[in-house]
């Protein structure tokens, strides 16, 4: 295992993280404390030490079963927790980016984990709701008081992300350093605005779903049958169409695994560590999440990545596409593109 720096900020993490949404059975299909506790192991052995969960996954079972195995060793991890999303609730202040949601959630995940600090507390989701200065100042209060050590955002348009940023910079309150976001060789579309906007402001990536929801693990094909299909979207994201494009991408990182020697799976994983993004590891099974972490020892030839990359590019949209016209790229240098050395 690798580490990296998060973004622009000193916080060394694994090139890899440990995704904990499947601990706990409270929604029908995690896993129970055993496997949570093998999976926890076999991450750990590998030298992993980046965990990710949320106040709202299996119901705070999560978040309570990453606190009983990080006990023994809480120093060693890097401990990332989300508010915001909650399940329908007696009041409407449980759920949102207001200051109220935000302490109150803190407190409780606090409790659930059995710690004194958050090391890195996302945004869950943009509300649209409540005003950025409020968010950004009340996330600088709780670094200030030391209940959280860094911040990031996650499921947030990037207009938002980068204003929210720009006005921490501004006032000199503590900015995102981190970005969570769907990304796999299915879910391309955050290379037109979010990509773009992390790496010009320094934010580092983790990809939730680097699998496609399933569909990247060689399991699917075109001759899966209908019924199967389903089991490709959890219940409140549908983040994943199973469609002509999206089994020609599993058909491309299966083709590329045969010749490789590695499980599609690992592929697709591997493509995502290429990217320069964390995946977020999120197995149901000791088994499964063994296999995951043999991407670590995959490495994709140019031929293999213009394979993967052909099959799964998204097209440009307003204004980017505008903006690469050979014309207007020569008219907004006056001439001189070949030029200019920026």
């Amino acid at each position: 295992m690798r580490y990296r720096l998060l973004g622009r900020s000193g916080l060394r993490v694994a090139e890899l993280c440990l995704g904990t949404m499947t601990f706990g059975t409270e929604t029908g299909w995690g896993a129970d404390r055993a496997e949570c506790q093998a999976m926890f192991e076999a991450y750990a052995d590998l030298g992993g030490n980046f965990i990710d969960t949320a106040n709202g996954y299996a119901g705070g079972t999560s978040e309570r079963y990453v606190g009983e195995l990080i006990a023994s060793d809480r120093d060693r991890w890097v401990v990332a927790t989300k508010y915001t999303m909650s399940r329908p609730a007696t009041h409407p202040n449980a759920g949102g980016n207001q200051r109220k949601n935000l302490v109150q959630s803190l407190e409780a995940s606090l409790r659930r984990l059995d710690t004194d600090r958050i090391d890195l507390y996302f945004v869950h989701a943009w509300d649209f709701i409540t005003p950025v200065e409020e968010v950004m100042r009340g996330l600088d209060d709780l670094v200030r008081a030391g209940k959280v050590l860094y911040v990031g955002v996650s499921n947030a348009p990037a207009w938002a992300i980068a204003r929210a940023n720009t006005l921490a910079e501004l006032r000199g309150w503590s900015p995102f350093v981190g970005l969570q976001i769907e990304y796999s060789l299915v879910e391309r579309f955050a290379d037109r605005e979010l990509l773009p906007m992390a790496e010009a402001l320094g934010l580092g990536i983790t990809a939730w779903s680097p699998l496609g929801a399933g569909l990247l693990t060689g399991k699917y094909s075109a001759r899966t049958g209908a019924s199967d299909m389903p089991r490709l979207r959890l219940d409140y994201t549908k983040a994943t169409p199973v469609n002509e494009r999206t089994l020609g991408i599993a058909a491309a990182v299966g083709e590329v695994g045969g010749a490789t020697g590695a499980t599609p799976a690992q592929v697709a994983l591997a493509w995502v560590l290429r990217r320069g993004a964390i995946p977020l590891l999120g197995a149901r099974t000791a088994a499964h999440l063994k296999e995951n972490l043999g991407c670590l020892g995959v490495r994709l030839d140019d031929a293999s990545v213009a394979r993967l990359e052909a099959a799964s590019r998204v097209d440009a949209e307003y204004p980017q596409r505008f903006l690469d016209r050979p014309n207007v790229r020569a008219a907004v240098s006056a001439g001189f593109a070949d030029r200019l050395d920026a």
